[in-house]
């Protein structure tokens, strides 16, 4: 237990520098992100640039630091969109069942048979690059496994005496499912939730890789690595920079999420381990 718990304190230390870096970007970016200096193009990291320039000159530190912005606003708010949407189409066909559920059911496992990448890349295409339509594209293929799980869940408290009880006294099924049924679902849709954040960034990092993201001269992590690929035989920090903010992101979200949903269930337990 110390060790987890060091681990997920460093954890949540170091991605609160790196949201603080991102949101303090414009005040604390050593360059303009879209100053070129073609005289420095492609320099090593030095303690004039800390991570190095790109093809252009442009400082790689300032330009992580802005594409930061636009990579994990999309990706959080994609990941809060998908988990209320998955959560609320899940406890629905729990709910109601019949028709509804089975609907619901067969849409969800139509999404979860297509590539996600594919369909977001199909949606993207058709509708234009920006904040906007990358939004859009990661939520309409991401809300399944959030559905699914709380589908599964909802029908399990749902079974539970407690559920009876309410339902004998007259509770309504609004009160049910907010005093009975969400708190059950919390530990476990959180720790969805943070795994998911982690599949999104990667996600929009693709995206964006392919040209589907911010438009230059704005950057993100993705377009960034696209841009310093062909040159990563002679700077390869372009490349390390941006996909080692992105695993590190990634990965201190999950530890603190798995920490947070493990303190969630744990309350939980104690009155199923009492009825017993």
């Amino acid at each position: 237990m110390p060790k987890r718990f060091t681990m997920t304190t460093l954890a949540a230390a170091v991605l609160a520098l790196m949201v603080l870096g991102v949101l303090l970007a414009p005040w604390i970016s050593p360059y303009p992100p879209a100053e070129q200096n073609l005289a420095d193009r492609l320099a090593p990291p030095s303690a004039e640039h800390w991570l190095g320039t790109d093809n252009l000159g442009r400082d790689t530190l300032s330009r992580i630091l802005e594409g930061g912005r636009f990579s994990m606003s999309v990706a959080a708010l994609a990941t809060l969109l998908t988990c209320l949407l998955g959560v609320a189409i899940g406890i629905l066909s729990a709910r109601r069942r019949g028709w509804v559920d089975e609907f619901l059911t067969r849409s969800n496992d139509v999404l979860l048979a297509l590539p996600e990448m594919v369909v977001a890349l199909f949606i993207v295409a058709a509708l234009g690059t920006g904040f906007g339509p990358l939004l859009l594209a990661l939520v309409v293929t991401g809300w399944t496994p959030f559905a699914r799980l709380a589908r599964t869940l909802a029908y399990d408290v749902s079974a539970r005496g407690f559920v009876d009880a309410a339902r004998v006294v007259g509770c309504p099924p609004s009160f049910i499912v907010f005093r009975h049924v969400l708190p059950h679902l919390a530990a476990p849709i959180l720790g969805q939730a943070t795994l998911r954040f982690g599949h999104l960034l990667i996600s929009v990092g693709a995206l964006s890789y392919l040209g589907l993201g911010v438009q230059p001269p704005q950057s993100d992590w993705g377009s960034m690595l696209a841009a310093a690929q062909p040159y990563a035989d002679r700077a390869p920090m372009g490349i390390l920079a941006p996909g080692l903010v992105i695993f590190t992101v990634a990965l201190c979200v999950t530890l603190i999420g798995q920490r947070a949903a493990h303190m969630a269930a744990a309350p939980l337990l104690m009155p199923q381990a009492t009825d017993k």
